[in-house]
């Protein structure tokens, strides 16, 4: 799968160029609307710290999948059965997720307080429960990786700090804007948050379910 990405696109041979690309082509997948980013905003009002550990969370799951596909594993998940799986499952957790977001909305409005674990777990969960996610590693990441070792195994260790640190630096933004500006939240606002992030967990759940089921 790695050549036919290959030939897709022209690899980058210079080193900073190709960090520089990865940059832009990462930021432009993490501040897209998503899950992740429906999790963090919860817990984010509730801890300014939640978003690195949400972005841990993300990375005990993404970086060990870099390492696989290093290897040239991305065919797994290429694999019909496998993405219908990953679909189902995937979907049931997120609607599982929001709803239970939307019953907790209540202990949610309360003073802040440290959610360590449960924003690691958060992260985690959420990221391993969307098949996209997968899908694009198998893909444009797949892509990134095979440029990546043309610099060896200095450019793969580089590609893979620089792409999670843009998951840290933007999960840490989201969690940290939206813990400061809490105190500015009336209980309107407050509903219409935790209303956006049930949407958003539960709207993709069902797609990747009803995917699954009909793909």
């Amino acid at each position: 799968m790695f050549e036919v990405f290959a030939a897709a696109q022209e690899l980058i041979n210079d080193l900073p160029w190709f960090l520089i690309s990865v940059v832009a082509i990462s930021l432009s997948g993490v501040m897209a609307p998503g899950p992740l980013f429906a999790v963090t905003i919860e817990k984010g009002y509730k801890d300014k710290k939640a978003g690195a550990l949400i972005a841990i969370g993300h990375g005990a799951i993404e970086i060990p999948l870099i390492v696989l596909l290093s290897f040239g594993l991305s065919e797994l998940f290429g694999s019909t059965l496998i993405q219908k799986i990953v679909g189902f499952l995937g979907g049931t957790i997120l609607v599982y997720m929001g709803f239970g977001m939307l019953r907790k909305r209540k202990e949610s409005n309360v003073e802040p307080r440290h959610a360590g674990h449960t924003s690691f777990v958060a992260g985690f969960v959420a990221t391993a429960a969307n098949p996209y996610f997968f899908l694009w590693w198998a893909t444009v990441g797949a892509a990134l990786i095979l440029n990546a070792s043309l610099f060896g195994y200095v450019g793969l260790v580089l590609f893979t700090i620089v792409h999670w640190s843009c998951d840290l630096a933007w999960d840490t933004l989201v969690s940290v804007t939206v813990f400061k500006s809490r105190r500015f939240w009336t209980q309107k606002v407050f509903n219409v948050v935790f209303m956006f992030c049930f949407i958003i967990l539960t709207a993709f759940g069902l797609w990747f379910i009803v995917s699954a089921l009909l793909w």
